[in-house]
């Protein structure tokens, strides 16, 4: 049995702000069941439309949702701005550092790529500061081993010195 389309978009638009109710309370209230609601949800946020979860505040957003207002808010102007994040709830300050975050987001593969060229070249110092530092203890080894075997040597040639 499908839903019409009007019921659906009255349920849809209880999802968005002011209302910003959430699936399992619309569930409850409408007498749909939530995989339904989930599907509906899904559906339209595959349409490209603004479909915040249920929490009553912006953080609650997904990321999608963020980058979606940054994309309806791009070319509006101040007075546009402030009205459309009445309508949904937000500040305009919120709506300009998710575009920010967007823009960085670009960005995010070179910034990486420089931070492990940087943290491979510490570790590879690091690496030839110890190996360094082995060789010097084997050495050391070696040479205490050797003073041993020769101190072995002399004493099983010359005898004890607190024999005679």
């Amino acid at each position: 049995m499908g839903f019409p389309l009007e019921r659906k978009e009255a349920v849809l638009k209880k999802m968005l702000p002011p209302h910003n109710k959430s699936i399992p309370e619309l569930a409850k209230e409408e007498g749909i069941s939530a995989g339904t609601l989930y599907n509906w949800r899904k559906a339209a946020r595959a349409e490209g439309r603004l479909m915040p979860d249920g929490d009553t505040t912006p953080q609650g957003w997904v990321s999608s949702d963020k980058f979606a207002a940054v994309m309806e808010t791009g070319a509006m102007n101040e007075a546009e701005l402030s009205a459309y994040c009445r309508q949904r709830g937000l500040y305009p300050e919120q709506i300009r550092e998710w575009k920010e975050a967007c823009e960085k987001a670009n960005d995010w593969d070179q910034t990486q790529t420089k931070r492990l060229k940087e943290a491979r070249k510490s570790d590879e110092n690091r690496i030839r500061e110890l190996e360094r530092e082995l060789r010097r203890k084997e050495k050391a080894l070696a040479e205490t081993a050797a003073l041993l075997v020769l101190g072995k040597k002399a004493q099983a040639i010359w005898g004890d010195a607190e024999d005679e």
